[in-house]
């Protein structure tokens, strides 16, 4: 066997691994990358090495890292129960508010797992006790998250910004972040109608109140230091994680974070997924395999037809798989080749379609989003039914996104 059929079929391998074990599909796709690699393809080990996204390890551990003291000192905390407590008892509110919170947050730096993980446990509460329904309260926090996860300094959208700039698809950050925000927009406001939010009645007074901790000295300065970061970053182009990195220096040299307690929330897993993955489709490149990819891609779509296709495809495979640890770094570099394979298409068209694709089925429980909305429901029944909620809403969204893809896409990239 040819090290690019070879190299393929690993690929193959560790995303159906990645959809189907706990395994982290990272440290498998560094073992085939090395096994292919020197004793397939006949390389030096510092050829497969040369395959490891240094530059994407620094930024997301440095964004992650930044995040976590956020969250470690209660700053995050307390600035998503003050956004919460501006509905004020108005109950019809309480959905767009918890996500127009999530959406800040996510996008801001955190992600979309972070802020899931920081809200829904509080939204759940209080929307349980102003009549907001469970279902509707983790769709508006789960989408909202996810809307603001592709923000040029978020660790999501690096990911997927930094695998389209390899791919010479480069500097449209803006179109990542607003095709994906405008795609659950679209998708809240339905769950919204469909569910009757617009018929909620009024709260009775102090049930959908929350209790906001005082903000503190140590709160005011990490929100300084993290804004004066985002101004760096976004107003001087500073390197987001080097810059991250220095913000977060401050932070534990101010002593307004424990750095211990930090470094065990960095997600080092997800890390570990998205570079192991990004190794193997080196090798995948170097070898010949991408090209037998994007060929078998090829197959499923016309010109016509293309952003739908792939967003379909991407979506099915992230309800079981990870968005950012295996879909994006996988098929976002199949780009180029699946567009001229077609026979036409917008390349930039069909990138935001993967994006957006692979994004909206995390809802789903069996992503990490819905389960930590199901996780906030004590009564094992009750926990069932969200659960089987989220998992039809998340399937369904594979076919959704198709659908939001191929009629918009093209428009977005067009801008």
């Amino acid at each position: 066997m040819s090290p690019a059929v070879l190299s393929l079929v690993a690929l193959l391998v560790a995303i159906a691994l990645s959809m189907a074990s706990r395994l982290n599909v990272g440290v498998l796709a560094m073992a085939f990358a090395w096994l292919i690699g020197t004793y397939v393809a006949g390389w030096r080990v510092e050829q497969v090495a040369a395959g490891f996204p240094s530059s994407l390890f620094l930024t997301l551990t440095g964004v992650t890292l930044l995040f976590a003291l956020a969250e470690t000192n209660g700053t995050l905390e307390r600035m998503a129960h003050r956004a919460v407590g501006l509905a004020r008892g108005r109950t019809r509110l309480i959905p767009a508010i918890l996500f127009v919170v999530a959406f800040v947050l996510s996008s801001v730096g955190p992600g979309s797992i972070t802020t899931v993980a920081l809200l829904i446990p509080m939204a759940m509460a209080v929307g349980t006790k102003a009549g907001v329904p469970r279902f509707l309260t983790a769709l508006a926090v789960a989408n909202g998250a996810n809307a603001g996860n592709m923000s040029p300094i978020s660790a999501v959208g690096v990911i997927a910004n930094t695998r389209m700039a390899e791919v010479g698809l480069g500097g449209n950050e803006g179109k990542v972040w607003l095709a994906n925000f405008l795609a659950h927009v679209l998708v809240t406001i339905g769950a919204y109608v469909i569910l009757g939010g617009w018929r909620l009645a009024p709260a009775a007074p102090g049930s959908g109140s929350t209790t906001a901790e005082r903000f503190e000295r140590r709160h005011w300065l990490t929100i300084a230091v993290i804004g004066t970061w985002i101004v760096g970053v976004v107003g001087f182009q500073l390197s987001v994680g080097l810059a991250a990195f220095l913000a977060a220096s401050v932070l534990v040299l101010m002593a307004l974070a424990d750095e211990a307690a930090a470094m065990k929330r960095i997600p080092w897993g997800v890390i570990v997924m998205v570079c192991g993955v990004t190794v193997l489709i080196s090798v995948l490149e170097k070898t010949g395999g991408m090209d037998l990819f994007t060929s078998l891609l090829a197959r499923l779509a016309s010109p016509a037809t293309v952003n739908g296709v792939v967003a379909f495809v991407t979506g099915l495979i992230s309800s079981w798989s990870s968005t950012a640890g295996v879909v994006l770094p996988a098929f976002l570099p199949t780009v180029p080749g699946l567009v001229e394979k077609v026979g036409g298409g917008d390349p930039l068209a069909v990138a935001l379609s993967i994006n957006v694709g692979a994004a909206m089925v995390d809802v789903s429980p069996l992503s990490t989003l819905g389960a930590l909305c199901v996780a906030t429901v004590a009564d094992a029944a009750e926990a069932r039914v969200l659960f089987r909620q989220l998992l039809i809403w998340g399937l369904s969204m594979s076919i959704v996104g198709a659908g939001l893809c191929q009629l918009l896409a093209g428009v977005i990239a067009s801008f």
